[in-house]
């Protein structure tokens, strides 16, 4: 069993520093565990991240890859999107899967929780298999330009073991599928 310790770390004040749809970015003012005075900046999302691996009956699974911004880099993940934080996760996880691959399911499973970088941010995510699948047309969002590729799942489980999918969620996602899967 793992031991839950006391929070060490005590707020003096908060400050927004800025936001918009998507983050809030706040600077706190704290005493450290040590006793010292200290600044602490977090970034808080306004959405929960979801990912989705979808599973064929053969093993194949779908990858979108994208011009990720942030990392100026071309990146292949597991569909993904966010989903306001008062709905209902696996509904935003349907709706993201068939935005980015036009792909629906009737077998969904949460197979995690995580969070992506837990030192500077509150995100929250969670991973779905989705199994027996349907096909029909994707509904990309305006800031999406995205490729779709069909692969075995064990590639893309390759992919991740030779650091050709760096993304955090589907790294993981990945790696409990071939747990799961027994690959």
């Amino acid at each position: 069993m793992l031991i839950i310790m006391e929070n060490p770390w005590k707020t003096k004040s908060t400050q927004v520093k800025y936001q918009n749809s998507w983050i809030e970015v706040t600077e706190h003012q704290v005493v450290n565990p040590s006793g010292s005075d200290s600044i602490y900046g977090k970034v808080h999302f306004k959405n929960k991240a979801l990912g989705i691996i979808p599973v064929d009956k053969e093993g194949n699974t779908w990858l979108v890859g994208q011009h990720r911004y942030p990392l100026n880099e071309y990146s292949w993940e597991i569909p993904m999107g966010g989903g306001p934080l008062e709905l209902d996760i696996l509904e935003s996880a349907k709706r993201e899967l068939k935005e980015e691959t036009g792909i629906s399911a009737t077998k969904w499973t949460n197979i995690m929780r995580l969070h992506t970088s837990n030192s500077v941010t509150d995100e929250e995510a969670f991973v779905y298999l989705a199994e027996d699948l349907t096909f029909g047309e994707t509904e990309f969002e305006e800031t999406e330009e995205l490729q779709i590729i069909k692969i075995p799942l064990k590639e893309a489980v390759r992919k991740v073991m030779e650091g050709e999918i760096t993304d955090a969620i589907s790294v993981a996602g990945l790696l409990k599928v071939a747990m799961i899967k027994k690959l």
